[in-house]
């Protein structure tokens, strides 16, 4: 793959905000043009406006991902602007913070049809002309959550579950079909996004991300790298791996650890009043941002850069030094002993 994003075109939904608007401006800095979708209309040409202050150039698509005929059309119009997609970034994406019995089957379904069946609908719209060009990038932002549900957020960990498994089932068909056409799916811990100020909230408090807190940085950097280089999964924060390896080796166990004493409710509820707006059904108007209100609890990751971000042949050198100074380690403390 090309180790540059110039002159590429990628398309980026949920562009407005967090992850998607930091992932739009990064690959604007490396040259690419930005096709740009999200429902908050504002927001968007704010984004283009920042690109295109900086040289870059950019489509502004208003348009809700649940809407199949709107983002069949976004591609068309990416198509008949630009003259192909390069990469299709499927980053869109609404919480509700609620029981499941507290969740309405309509929330329910909102959540799905955004999460998860937006997913479907930018695949559906893009695939056709990837396969004809016969190359191109996919990436799905799924979550932490594919792997391991939280209480509180039943619907939306079943959204990020049905993402990885739509995507790891593209991903064979692609390799099967030898279509060239990449698929990887990002999988985020917390990160320090406005999604926390926009998710609808029934625990009467603003919700939070589980810690450790990234930022939507990391989480840029990660899709960028998959767009130059594509591979099957790329965890943003090392304690997504945890959550997966702890969920492998003994889910009974997990179940335990996050219902003691509420444990994992706690974690991901703040003493802040809910704010009572939320943008589940329609978009919150205004400008966007990239980043929460967690500034504070937000940490840098040593785990992404090097062992998911990293080239193949650095990543080897790591895997091989990291064992043998542990067990240089042990020998000299032996030997002291």
């Amino acid at each position: 793959m090309h180790d540059s994003l110039d002159g590429r075109v990628i398309v980026i939904t949920g562009a407005s905000s967090g992850i998607g608007r930091r992932t739009a401006l990064m690959c604007a800095e490396e040259g690419a043009t930005i096709a740009l979708i999200a429902r908050n209309k504002e927001a968007l040409r704010e984004v283009a406006h920042e690109i295109e202050l900086q040289g870059g150039k950019a489509l502004v698509i208003p348009a809700d991902v649940t809407d199949w005929v709107k983002i069949q059309r976004a591609a068309d119009t990416t198509i008949g602007t630009y003259g192909r997609i390069d990469a299709w970034v499927n980053n869109a994406g609404v919480s509700i913070y609620a029981t499941a019995e507290e969740t309405t089957v309509e929330e329910a379904k909102r959540v799905m049809e955004t999460n998860f069946l937006g997913i479907v609908h930018g695949v559906s719209a893009v695939l056709p002309y990837m396969r004809q060009q016969r190359y191109g990038v996919i990436v799905n932002v799924g979550s932490v959550e594919s792997h391991r549900a939280l209480p509180l957020q039943s619907v939306y960990s079943a959204s990020k579950h049905a993402v990885k498994a739509y995507t790891e089932a593209l991903r064979m068909e692609q390799d099967i079909a030898k279509s060239g056409v990449d698929v990887t799916l990002i999988l985020p811990s917390g990160i320090n996004t406005p999604l926390f100020n926009h998710a609808r909230s029934k625990v009467r408090v603003k919700p939070m991300p589980v810690p450790p807190v990234y930022s939507p940085d990391l989480a840029a950097r990660a899709i960028v790298s998959a767009i130059k280089s594509p591979q099957r999964d790329i965890f943003v924060g090392g304690a997504g791996l945890v959550f997966w390896a702890a969920q492998r080796i003994n889910p009974q166990l997990v179940d335990k650890i996050m219902t003691v004493n509420r444990a994992m409710v706690r974690l991901q509820t703040t003493d802040e009043p809910d704010n009572k707006t939320d943008n589940l059904f329609q978009s919150v108007e205004g400008s966007g941002r990239v980043y929460g209100d967690f500034e504070n609890m937000t940490k840098s990751s040593l785990y992404t850069p090097m062992f998911e971000l990293a080239p193949k042949w650095l990543q080897a050198v790591v895997l091989s030094i990291v064992p043998a100074s542990i067990l240089a380690a042990l020998i000299y403390r032996k030997r002291d002993s």
